[in-house]
């Protein structure tokens, strides 16, 4: 059986919304209702989670009355997968009928208007993970050779989610992700090069899966959980478990923003 036969043998939810969760964010998939839940390594291909933080699991079920399929914990360049092994969990949900997606992402603060636990929109995003993952043959079948990347997040999609979160009270930022390969931190003197070319937000995922994704014709939302101030900005080493705090203690403000804004995508 191929990896969408099981699925689909697992589960009758048809999922209009993907959901990808990142670093320490994977508390969100337990506010999906009659949640089916399928770890990745029953899935023939389908890449293994080994980063600190990432369940490694697909999650089916419905949010606020909107079919969603979740993917809690992603595959990274860092981890020694290639490209399209990155993006495949976009292709699937592609397959089995998503049309929207919103991912989710920790990353470092580069603003220094930004603090730990900030909730911030991606308008944009600056790859530089030397690579990208439509390089080599093209399907024409699925998506352009040449796809156009002048809204690959969504300005009505961040329009739904500012209005969701001043009705919720919720303080969301806005601005330009870096994306770099990782696994190592920047240092501080890439950080302020990353400051001068634009970029308000560092991480090591989420560019090539929304590349991915607006090739197949899927709208995107973004929103990265500051999770640690970047090298630099603050007299202090950055430490992995303090990014996976911080998303913990964001995980309920997070979760009522989704669930406010899942239901009017798509």
């Amino acid at each position: 059986m191929t990896f969408l036969d099981i699925i689909r043998d697992r589960t009758s939810v048809r999922p209009r919304v993907g959901v990808v969760l990142g670093s320490g964010l994977g508390g969100f998939a337990q506010s999906v209702n009659g949640a089916v839940v399928i770890p990745y390594h029953d899935l023939p291909c389908w890449p293994k989670s080994t980063a600190i933080g990432h369940a490694g699991q697909l999650v089916f079920g419905d949010l606020a009355g909107t079919p969603v399929m979740v993917m809690s914990g992603r595959a990274h360049f860092y981890e020694g997968y290639s490209m399209r092994e990155v993006t495949f969990g976009v292709r699937a949900m592609r397959a089995l009928g998503v049309r929207s997606v919103v991912f989710t992402n920790a990353a470092g603060g580069i603003n220094l208007s930004y603090a730990a636990g900030k909730l911030v929109l991606i308008s944009d995003h600056i790859n530089l993970q030397g690579a990208n993952p439509l390089m080599g043959p093209n399907d024409d079948a699925l998506g352009p050779r040449f796809p156009d990347m002048s809204d690959a997040y969504s300005a009505a999609y961040r329009d739904i989610a500012r209005a969701a979160a001043a009705e919720l009270g919720i303080g969301l930022g806005e601005g330009v992700y870096a994306a770099l390969t990782g696994p190592s931190y920047e240092t501080p003197a890439e950080i302020r090069y990353l400051r001068a070319i634009g970029a308000d937000l560092v991480g090591m995922s989420t560019a090539p899966e929304v590349i991915v994704a607006n090739w197949l014709g899927m709208k995107c939302l973004a929103i990265s959980c500051v999770t640690n101030m970047a090298a630099g900005v603050l007299p202090q080493p950055i430490d992995h478990q303090e990014v996976l705090e911080t998303g913990a203690r964001v995980r309920d403000t997070l979760v009522k923003l989704l669930t406010a804004v899942i239901p009017k995508l798509g």
